[in-house]
């Protein structure tokens, strides 16, 4: 996923679930890594780190 896609993904996740946003992106990385799809749960992790960046969350 482009990085434009992954900010635009996350702006929309942010608006539709707020503050929620940030676990529920996590929540899917894990669930993924449990999978062992590698390439989503790093889609997921991107989204993730894009939301933090975007509440200004210094959290890692």
């Amino acid at each position: 996923m482009k990085e434009s896609e992954i900010l635009d993904y996350a702006r929309q996740l942010g608006e539709a679930h707020g503050a929620a946003a940030i676990a529920e992106a996590a929540q899917e990385a894990c669930r993924f890594e449990q999978q062992g799809n590698e390439d989503e749960a790093r889609t997921w992790r991107r989204i993730e780190e894009a939301l933090k960046l975007m509440s200004g969350a210094n959290a890692s």
